[in-house]
């Protein structure tokens, strides 16, 4: 039985773990689970009747400049998001209302994620 140490780091935390590798026999023995379906952390996306508006990229939301129910042009700055240390503009793709705001600030999303629903 063979057993390494390791440090990872996690959002700024590190922590030390120790692994143990496993013999071609103990693998198999080892119980065969599912994958999680969805992350349990993550709220289920809320039935909204708007058009949904996506993250362009990963990053961290900085800022939420419009309110639920405002309406908005095509073009007007829905947030900002940040990635890469660059502050990107996520614009209304068509003139509506804000049906649902899906993020809050300082959340970090995942590109393609639902932000808001106009």
């Amino acid at each position: 039985m063979t057993m390494k140490k390791y440090e990872v780091t996690i959002e700024g935390q590190v922590y030390q773990v120790t692994l143990k590798e496993l013999t071609a026999e103990e693998a198999e023995q080892m119980p065969q689970t599912a994958a999680p379906s969805a992350d349990p952390l993550e709220k289920p996306a809320a039935a909204s009747t708007g058009s949904p508006v996506v993250a362009p990229m990963a990053g961290t939301i900085l800022s939420i400049k419009v309110k639920l129910g405002e309406t908005v042009k095509k073009g007007d700055t829905l947030c900002v998001l940040e990635a890469m240390k660059m502050e990107t503009p996520v614009l209304a793709p068509a003139d509506g209302k804000v049906a649902s705001i899906e993020v809050s600030e300082n959340q970090t999303v995942e590109s393609n994620q639902q932000l808001l629903a106009i």
